[in-house]
């Protein structure tokens, strides 16, 4: 249990990054704003692995490290598309949609990564996705 509290630091310091992206957006390019809140991530994860003296050089160059490059193209990207869609459209609107990689991403692993779709995991991935047509404004 003691992920709950990493993951209440996460959802609130995440579910404030979109509002003030969208503020922030109508002033900077969103791939500016992007470069400069990553830059902020890169230093702080900098000072993360030196501090908790996580990881060597040597894990840049191992087969796995190989998948965290190809996954770093397909976050790189999202965020890049989320950036754009909070400059350009409401945040409650963007927000969901961009949330249904909740519902995606439940069902690679179930498809792909061998993870046990049980009665209450299924009604649950249509509850979130059935939540999120709604929160995005539903027959708007």
């Amino acid at each position: 249990m003691e992920y709950l509290v990493w993951v209440l630091v996460a959802l609130v310091a995440y579910g404030l990054m979109a509002p003030l992206t969208s503020v922030v957006t109508s002033d900077v390019p969103p791939a500016v704003a992007l470069f400069l809140s990553t830059t902020v991530f890169l230093a702080l994860t900098t000072v993360v692995l030196v501090v908790t003296d996580a990881g060597s050089l040597a894990d840049v160059t191992t087969p796995s490290a190989g998948i965290v490059y190809i996954a770093g193209l397909f976050l790189s990207s999202g965020i890049l598309a989320y950036y754009q869609a909070l400059e350009r459209g409401p945040v409650s609107v963007v927000v969901p949609i961009y949330g249904l990689f909740i519902v995606g991403s439940s069902i690679i692993g179930i498809l792909f990564l061998g993870e046990e779709l049980t009665a209450t995991r299924g009604a649950g991935i249509v509850v979130a996705a059935i939540a999120i047509y709604l929160a995005a404004g539903g027959e708007q």
